[in-house]
């Protein structure tokens, strides 16, 4: 059995606590939304979704450390365990009843990725993995596409909406994945995304200007389900470096040389 078996169970209680919160708040459709930054929203249910996650895992672990998108901030990890939450990821989506829109949960240790979990609150898709152990939809253990060959695949990304002095680059890029792919999807929710890797309805993701919170989870399940994730030089600076690739190695390796086309150098790094 795991030896993180209690963590993963506590992240599930929590998500499903912090679900049933966000579906309240959907409900009554009444809500305050305050604006952080450009296009960057965090709403009642935001804030109260995270102080239960964190209530729950600081009463089973009250020696871990926590990051969180509302009420935390750090730029690099500690040697000690730590949870890093995102309350709603998709903030946006929530606010205008889009969905869809995830509690992410990761517990890293010793700088990795132990345990993961995202459910995608609207339709309730619980994706889980425990580092060594595979990875999971509602139970059921998920792979990543086999598919190769990027023009028959599907491709996931986020636009930017904080730093758009890159949008012209990013649309750029756009253009060339329109041409060379099937298809490019922006959910609107990073978390999301990188599960829709995970289980093989995308090939492969793309992103910049994205937080820990955002990532932290979604990156191990990808692993977990054969994956491969990255920042945009092929390194491992992803989780704090706000460049994240993801996919299938094949796709992987596409998407990080048409980065390269339509980035310079020195944007590649954050």
């Amino acid at each position: 059995m795991s030896n993180y078996r209690e963590e993963l169970n506590t992240a599930k209680k929590a998500a499903a606590e912090a679900s049933k919160i966000i579906n309240e708040y959907a409900e009554e459709s009444s809500f305050d939304v305050v604006l952080k930054g450009k296009n960057d929203l965090v709403t009642d249910a935001d804030l109260a979704s995270e102080k239960k996650i964190i209530e729950i895992l600081k009463g089973a672990f009250p020696n871990d450390q926590i990051l969180a998108e509302e009420s935390t901030h750090i730029t690099e990890l500690p040697d000690k365990r730590i949870w890093i939450i995102d309350p709603i990821d998709g903030t946006t989506n929530f606010a205008h009843n889009f969905p869809a829109y995830c509690v992410s949960i990761a517990l890293w240790e010793e700088k990795e990725p132990k345990v993961a979990l995202v459910l995608e609150v609207a339709h309730q898709e619980l994706f889980t993995a425990v580092k060594g152990e595979g990875a999971f939809l509602n139970g059921k253990p998920i792979k990543i596409s086999e598919t190769k060959d990027p023009s028959s695949s599907l491709i996931g990304t986020g636009f930017p909406y904080r730093d758009l002095h890159l949008v012209d680059n990013y649309l750029k890029l756009f253009k060339r994945m329109m041409d060379k792919t099937h298809g490019v999807r922006r959910p609107g929710t990073a978390a999301w995304d990188l599960c829709n890797v995970a289980c093989g309805r995308f090939e492969g993701f793309y992103e910049y200007g994205l937080s820990a919170w955002d990532v932290a989870a979604g990156s191990l399940i990808i692993k977990e389900a054969g994956g491969v994730v990255s920042d945009w030089k092929g390194g491992d600076n992803w989780l704090f470096g706000k460049r994240i690739i993801a996919g299938n190695k094949p796709v992987h390796d596409f998407l990080k040389n048409e980065i390269s086309e339509c980035f310079e150098e020195k944007y590649l790094v954050h």
